[in-house]
């Protein structure tokens, strides 16, 4: 159930990079949005057939949290209550990866 979510939310960034590229605050915006895409799709995959999937969880939840204080945290500061929400589910996600990885993973 966890990784469903993920292998969707990749499958997102490749449907919508160019709408996505404008939130991206370092140079390559279309890149690392199909970056990002195939890193979240292979975490997912991942976390499916139990292969190296400890490792998958940590590196996505260390993405995760690079997304929510790189891109969201700016507009919670701001009071802005769609930056908050996606702030939190990024945070809780990455909850999640991690407690995945330390419990239930296999490697």
């Amino acid at each position: 159930m966890f990784a469903i979510p993920m292998i969707i939310f990749g499958v997102f960034h490749f449907m919508g990079a160019d709408n996505m590229a404008e939130m991206v605050p370092i140079p390559g915006g279309v890149f690392w949005i199909y970056f990002t895409g195939l890193a979240l799709i292979a975490a997912g995959v991942s976390i499916i057939i139990r292969k190296k999937d400890r490792l998958a969880c940590f590196l996505l939840a260390v993405m995760l949290l690079i997304f929510a204080f790189a891109l969201h945290f700016p507009g919670t500061l701001d009071g802005d209550q769609n930056s908050t929400t996606a702030f939190l589910k990024d945070i809780a996600l990455a909850g999640g990866a991690l407690a995945y990885g330390s419990m239930a993973a296999r490697d």
